[in-house]
């Protein structure tokens, strides 16, 4: 832990890289390999594990913003397999990250591990995957319709990300204009690596929100 605290201090992001290393070989020698070999699949449940996963974590974001982005998938995606029921969320960043290396197939298959999942990551990633494999049209239209009724505000920090705050919010609730902008933050990329997402997603909220409008104006009155 206090290799992550440096590392999380540092400005130098090489030198924050090299401390979050020296964190993960730490917490190798400290743990052994028999504790691997012996608690993988539930990891977390061991208080003197949590610091080496925080490290392993930090590596793996330090390596994915310096471009070696196939290291830090295999990082986060080692934490899910010592880790599955995922307490530190690392589902979040990789599933996004799998998207802007278009690994549908590894997409798939990270979705399918949380099934009962209905963050605005996973309701979002579940309509993009369909929508590079299908295209625009019935399934992929319903899976963004139904990401739309889980976190209505996402689409538009998607499709102005200038209205993004600089500082990310601390906290956040299912549903709310906070989870939209973390969400929008981590997803963007993987969206704009997609040809034609962004325009399909702007034409199927327009649609929804016209349907509502219409929707509203035939509520009786009084």
């Amino acid at each position: 832990d206090a290799y992550v605290l440096l590392a999380a201090a540092a400005r130098d992001p090489a030198a924050a890289r090299r401390l979050y290393e020296a964190g993960v070989q730490a917490g190798e020698r400290a743990l052994g390999p028999e504790t691997f070999a012996r608690h993988a699949g539930h990891f977390w449940a061991l208080l003197e594990t949590r610091p080496y996963m925080r490290a392993r974590q930090g590596l793996a974001e330090a390596l994915w913003r310096q471009g070696e982005r196939a290291a830090a998938v295999a990082h986060l995606t080692a934490l899910l397999a010592l880790n599955p029921h995922d307490n530190q969320g690392n589902r979040y960043a990789l599933v996004n990250w799998l998207l802007v290396l278009g690994d549908d197939a590894a997409v798939g298959r990270l979705l399918a591990a949380f099934p009962d999942e209905w963050s605005a990551w996973w309701a979002y990633s579940t309509a993009l995957r369909r929508f590079r494999g299908l295209g625009a049209g019935p399934a992929a239209d319903a899976a963004l319709r139904r990401a739309l009724r889980l976190n209505p505000h996402v689409p538009g920090y998607l499709l102005a990300p200038e209205r993004l705050p600089r500082q990310r919010p601390p906290f956040y609730a299912i549903g709310s204009e906070d989870e939209a902008v973390l969400y929008a933050a981590d997803a963007l990329e993987a969206w704009r690596a997609t040809p034609g997402a962004l325009a399909w997603c702007e034409a199927v909220w327009a649609r929804a929100a016209a349907r509502t409008s219409r929707a509203v104006g035939r509520r009786p009155r009084g």
